[in-house]
């Protein structure tokens, strides 16, 4: 299987979050984990605009020992039907979501959050939630 982490996974992880860190480290002896190109981002803007900058050094480790990816074309255009698809419904959510939703289903991924709240609305989405033991 592979996992793509949100940032909110990310943060809990940051924060040595034991229930995330154990499913973490069971989880990666076995799948791949990916952390895609605007979660790096989220992220790291959260962390320097925090100044917080032994997170920052912690975030560089995990990001040396987990995949990174950057989004293609089949993405951006899964992302577009995504946002088309939840505006008509009325339950639009932040792009950045759209698009780490977008990769995960082009990719055939897993995306491993503590938002099921936005992430519930999009079809055809695979997701689960660390934070719960």
């Amino acid at each position: 299987m592979i996992y793509v982490l949100d940032s909110d996974t990310v943060s809990y992880m940051l924060k040595s979050d034991e229930t995330v860190l154990t499913r973490y480290r069971k989880e990666s002896d076995d799948n791949d984990i990916i952390i895609p190109a605007i979660v790096y981002y989220e992220v790291q803007r959260g962390l320097l605009a925090l100044k917080m900058s032994k997170r920052l050094l912690e975030f560089d480790k995990l990001c040396r020992a987990i995949k990174y990816e950057e989004f293609d074309k089949a993405v951006w255009q899964k992302a577009a039907y995504v946002y088309a698809q939840l505006r008509q419904s009325g339950s639009l959510i932040d792009d950045a979501d759209i698009f780490i939703a977008a990769f995960c289903i082009v990719n055939g991924c897993t995306l491993v959050t503590n938002n099921i709240k936005h992430f519930s609305r999009i079809e055809g989405l695979s997701y689960v939630n660390w934070t719960c033991g």
